[in-house]
C-alpha cells in the first residue's frame, strides 16, 4: 500500500483511486488507480504513483487570478477562426506557465514525490501524465489532446513540468476538441499523475487495443510495438510492428498470434543526459529494425493483460468495453507494465447492424502506398503541409499529406477529405483522429510528402484490405449502405469465396454461414512470394539473385523454409478466427505450374506443359517426389492453425484429386506431418471438379468428409473447353444442360452416401439463377464471392419459399 500521509485536497495515490474519482483525478489517472488496486492480483502490473488533483488545479487558477485572466482571453476568440484559436491558446498557456504554484500546492507535490522516492538521496525520475476530468468518456475520448512528459527527476524539474502540463488544458487542439463536443473551457479541470517511470528507454513500448481499430471485430488484440519510449508510437513519428491476436482461444491457453508485420521503427526516444532535456531521440541501428521488438511470449502476455483489463471494465460498465491501452516494457528488468489504460470510442459506438462499403469502379496508376485506416475512399486536391505554422493554409475538401501528424492539426484534420503521412502505423494520432472523423487514412507511406504534389488530384483508397493506396487522379466509387437487420437469411447454408486474409475481419460482419473456399494461392503470391521447395533448398542455391531476393523476404529468419509455415500460417488463421466458430474450409495449393514457376525461385522446379491447367496439379502434386516436402510445409501451417493457435473450425479441402487411390495417397502425406482425418475433429472435404468425382462419388465419400462443386474446372472437363483459351471462351458456359446434370447428380450421390455437398465455383456468383437451380437440387451449402452475396441472398430466399422450405 502507498504512503497515505500526503494524501489531501491536493494529492491521492493510485492505491486509493478508482474509476469513481473521475471527476477528482480525471479519467486517466481514475483508470490508473483502479487497475493498480483491482487488478494485480491477476497479474496486471501498472507503475506506482499519484494524482494531483482537480482541486489542486483549480486553487492554483483562483488564487493566482489565472482564471479571471482566461475568461478575458476566451472572449476574444473569433469562432472558426484558426489564427484566432492559435493567439488565445498562446496567450492562455503563457499566463498560466508565467505564475507561481501556491507554496502549500508545492509542498504538497514535492512530500508525495519524495514519498514515491522512498529514500531521501534518490531522486526517482517518473512521467507526468495530464489527466483532464472529462477525458475518456465514452462519447469523447479527449486522447492525446494535453501533455505527457518523460525522464522528470528532482523537485525543481517536477513542479515546472506540471505548470506546463496545468498549461496544456489550453492547446489549440484541446480548445477546439472541446468547443466540437460542447464542452463549456472553464468547467473542465486538469488534474495530474505522477508515475514511476518504466525504462523502455532501454527496451520498447507501445499501444494496444482489445478490439480491431479498423473493422471493431471485437475478437483480437492488436498491439503496436517501437523501441525506446512510448511517446513515438502514439505521435506517429515511427512505423511500428504490428501484431494481432485472437482472444477467445488465448483465453483457453492456446498461443493464437495471428499476425507479425514487422515496421521499419525508424528511430527510438532514450534519456537525455546531460543536454538540458528529458528525452530525445536516436536512430535505430539497421539489424535492431530487421527484428522484432517484442517476442512471442511478450506479445502472449500483453494480449492476455489486455482480455483481463477489458473483462474488468466491461463488469464495472455493465457493457462489452474494449480498450485502449498503453504499455512499456522496462529494459532493466525485463517487465512488463501496463502505464495507460481507456474506453475505445470509435469502434465500440458504431452500430455493426448498418453496414457501409466502398468500392473503387475503376483503377489509376499508385502513386504511394501505406497502411490503410478507417475502410473509406476520398478524394480531392493534394495540400502538403511540412509545419504546424502552415495549417492556416489548408481548405475545406484537400487531401491532407503530412509527415505525421499531432493533435495541434486536429482543426485542420477536421476540413479534410482524406489523410495521408509519411510515418505511423494503425494506432499513430492520424489514424485514430481519421477514425473518429469518419476519413480515409493511409499512413507510414514513407514517401508520400516527396512524391504526391501540392494541387494534384488523388484518390485514397482503405477499401482494399490493410494495404491502404493513393491513386493519381479522381476515380469513381459505389459506396453501398445496407441494414443487416431487416435482411432475411435463407435456410440453404451461404457462405464466403476468400482469397486475401487482410478482407476477412471486415467481411465477417456479413451475413454468411462461414467460409465455403479460402485460397492458399493468393496468400503464397502476396505475401509469400518464394517457391516453396526453393526455401527448402536455400542453402544449396546456385543462382546468387534468387537467394539475395530471398534474403530480402526471409529477412529475421534463419530457418527458411519455417518463413512459408509462418506466413502461410498466419493468412490462413486470420480468416479462421474472422469467421470462429463458423466452418472455414481451406483448399490446399492449387497453382499450375507456370503459376508455380513465377514465383521466386520456382523456375527450376516446375515442368514445362503444353496445358498447365490438365497437368500436374492438385492432389498429383502433394505426394510427388517433386512437391510432396513443400506439401509438408503446407500441412505444417495447417497443423499450426489448428493445434498451437485452436482454431479448430479450420477445415481442408483437396483439389484436383483425379482417382481414390490418389485421395488415399494425400491423405497418408497429411498424416505424416500429423493431420490425421477424424482426429481433432478434422474434416478432410475433396473438389467436385472432375466427371471422375461425379461418377464415382460414392468411392470418393469413403475417404472424405464432405465434396465441394468446383463449377469452372467441371465445366471445362464436360464441355472439353480450355478456360485458358479466348478462341472457344464463349462456350464455356456453367448453365449448359450437360454441366446442370453432372451437378445434379454430384448432389444427389453425395447426399444418399450421407456426405455434405456444396458449391465454391464462380456460377452461382455471376449467375443468381445458377444459384436458384442448386437449392432446387437440395444442396446444403453456395459459396459465393463477397461482392455478389447481397443480390443472391433474396434469390435463394425466393427459391426457398418457391419449395415451400
Amino acid at each position: 500500500m502507498s504512503p497515505s500521509t500526503t494524501t489531501s485536497r491536493w494529492i491521492r495515490w493510485f492505491a486509493e483511486t478508482t474509476l469513481a474519482d473521475i471527476p477528482l483525478v480525471g479519467g486517466k489517472n481514475a483508470s490508473l488507480g483502479e487497475m493498480y488496486r483491482e487488478l494485480a492480483a491477476q497479474g496486471v502490473q501498472v507503475p506506482n504513483g499519484f494524482a494531483i488533483t482537480a482541486d489542486a488545479y483549480r486553487d492554483f487558477l483562483s488564487e493566482t487570478g489565472v482564471d479571471r485572466e482566461i475568461e478575458r482571453i476566451l472572449a476574444r476568440r473569433k469562432p472558426g477562426d484558426v489564427t484566432s484559436l492559435q493567439a488565445c491558446g498562446r496567450a492562455i498557456r503563457h499566463a498560466i506557465i508565467a505564475a507561481e504554484l501556491p507554496v502549500g500546492l508545492q509542498a504538497a507535490i514535492s512530500q508525495a514525490y519524495e514519498e514515491l522516492c522512498g529514500d531521501p538521496e534518490l531522486l526517482l525520475d517518473v512521467a507526468v501524465r495530464s489527466s483532464a476530468t472529462a477525458e475518456d468518456l465514452p462519447d469523447a475520448s479527449f486522447a492525446g489532446q494535453q501533455e505527457t512528459y518523460l525522464n522528470v527527476q528532482g523537485h525543481g524539474q517536477l513542479l515546472e513540468v506540471c505548470k506546463r502540463c496545468f498549461a496544456s488544458l489550453f492547446t489549440d487542439r484541446a480548445i477546439s476538441y472541446r468547443t466540437d463536443k460542447g464542452f463549456d473551457q472553464l468547467e473542465i479541470a486538469l488534474s495530474i499523475g505522477v508515475q514511476r517511470m518504466v525504462r523502455s528507454d532501454l527496451a520498447s513500448s507501445g499501444v494496444m487495443f482489445s478490439i480491431d481499430t479498423e473493422t471493431g471485430f471485437k475478437d483480437a488484440v492488436l498491439i503496436n510495438a517501437a523501441y525506446g519510449l512510448g511517446e513515438n508510437v502514439v505521435q506517429g513519428s515511427v512505423n511500428p510492428d504490428e501484431f494481432l491476436v485472437f482472444k477467445p482461444t488465448l483465453k483457453t491457453g492456446f498461443r493464437p498470434i495471428l499476425q507479425r508485420r514487422l515496421g521499419s521503427k525508424e528511430f527510438k526516444l532514450i534519456y537525455d543526459v546531460g543536454g538540458g532535456r528529458m528525452t530525445r531521440n536516436v536512430p535505430v541501428p539497421d539489424e535492431a529494425r530487421g527484428r522484432f521488438a517484442l517476442t512471442d511470449d511478450e506479445i502472449l502476455q500483453l494480449a492476455r493483460w489486455a482480455c483481463v483489463i477489458e473483462d474488468h471494465y466491461s463488469q464495472k460498465r455493465g457493457t462489452f468495453t474494449p480498450m485502449d491501452m498503453e504499455w512499456a516494457k522496462d529494459g532493466l528488468t525485463g517487465e512488463l507494465w501496463i502505464v495507460q489504460a481507456r474506453p475505445e470510442t470509435v469502434q465500440s459506438r458504431k452500430n455493426l447492424q448498418q453496414q457501409e462499403t466502398f468500392e473503387l469502379r475503376e483503377r489509376g496508376d499508385v502513386l504511394v502506398r501505406g497502411r490503410s485506416v478507417g475502410e473509406r475512399i476520398g478524394a480531392g486536391p493534394v495540400r502538403v503541409i511540412t509545419d504546424v505554422s502552415h495549417l492556416s493554409e489548408f481548405l475545406e475538401g484537400e487531401v491532407l499529406v503530412a509527415d505525421k501528424t499531432d493533435p495541434d492539426w486536429e482543426p485542420a484534420m477536421k476540413k479534410a477529405s482524406a489523410i495521408v503521412t509519411n510515418r505511423g502505423g494503425r494506432t499513430c494520432h492520424a489514424a485514430i483522429v481519421s477514425r473518429e472523423l469518419g476519413l480515409a487514412a493511409v499512413v507510414g507511406c514513407e514517401n508520400a510528402t516527396e512524391v504526391l504534389r501540392p494541387g494534384q488530384t488523388v484518390t485514397v483508397s482503405c477499401a482494399e484490405g490493410e494495404e491502404g493506396r493513393v491513386y493519381d487522379g479522381r476515380l469513381q466509387f459505389d459506396v453501398q449502405r445496407l441494414d443487416l437487420e431487416c435482411l432475411q437469411r435463407p435456410k440453404t447454408h451461404v457462405m464466403l469465396n476468400i482469397g486475401n486474409p487482410d478482407e476477412a475481419l471486415r467481411l465477417s460482419f456479413l451475413p454468411s454461414d462461414g467460409v465455403g473456399l479460402a485460397r492458399e494461392e493468393f496468400i503464397i503470391s502476396t505475401s509469400i512470394k518464394i517457391h516453396p521447395q526453393a526455401l527448402l533448398d536455400y542453402d544449396s542455391l546456385s543462382d546468387l539473385q534468387v537467394k539475395s531476393q530471398i534474403d530480402r523476404l526471409t529477412a529475421g529468419y534463419t530457418d527458411k523454409p519455417g518463413y512459408f509455415v509462418d506466413k502461410l500460417a498466419q493468412g490462413v488463421a486470420t480468416i479462421a478466427a474472422a469467421f470462429s466458430p463458423r466452418d472455414v474450409i481451406v483448399r490446399m495449393s492449387d497453382f499450375k505450374t507456370n503459376e508455380y514457376a513465377n514465383l521466386i525461385g520456382g523456375q527450376p522446379y516446375e515442368p514445362t506443359e503444353e496445358n498447365p491447367m490438365i497437368g500436374f496439379r492438385g492432389a498429383s502434386r502433394y505426394y510427388n517426389e517433386r512437391y510432396r516436402e513443400a506439401f509438408g510445409l503446407e500441412c505444417q501451417a495447417m497443423k499450426r492453425v489448428r493445434d498451437e493457435m485452436g482454431l479448430t473450425n479450420l477445415k481442408l479441402m483437396i483439389p484436383f484429386c483425379r482417382t481414390v487411390e490418389e485421395g488415399r495417397k494425400v491423405l497418408a502425406e497429411m498424416a505424416r506431418h500429423g493431420l490425421v482425418r477424424g482426429q481433432n475433429g478434422l474434416e478432410v472435404y475433396v473438389m467436385c471438379e472432375i466427371p471422375a468425382n461425379v461418377i464415382l462419388a460414392d468411392e470418393f465419400a469413403e475417404i472424405f468428409d464432405g465434396f465441394s462443386i468446383g463449377s469452372n474446372d467441371l465445366t471445362q472437363l464436360v464441355l472439353g473447353v480450355d478456360r485458358d483459351s479466348e478462341i472457344v471462351a464463349h462456350v464455356f458456359d456453367e448453365r449448359n444442360g450437360a454441366v446442370k446434370e453432372m451437378i445434379a447428380q454430384a448432389i444427389q450421390r453425395v447426399k444418399a452416401k450421407g456426405r455434405k455437398i456444396g458449391i465454391c465455383g464462380q456460377a452461382p456468383s455471376d449467375y443468381p439463377e445458377f444459384a436458384q437451380f442448386l437449392v432446387e437440387q437440395g444442396i446444403d451449402s453456395i459459396s459465393l464471392n463477397p461482392d455478389s452475396l447481397l443480390r443472391t441472398l433474396p434469390k435463394i430466399v425466393e427459391a426457398e419459399q418457391r419449395l415451400g422450405r
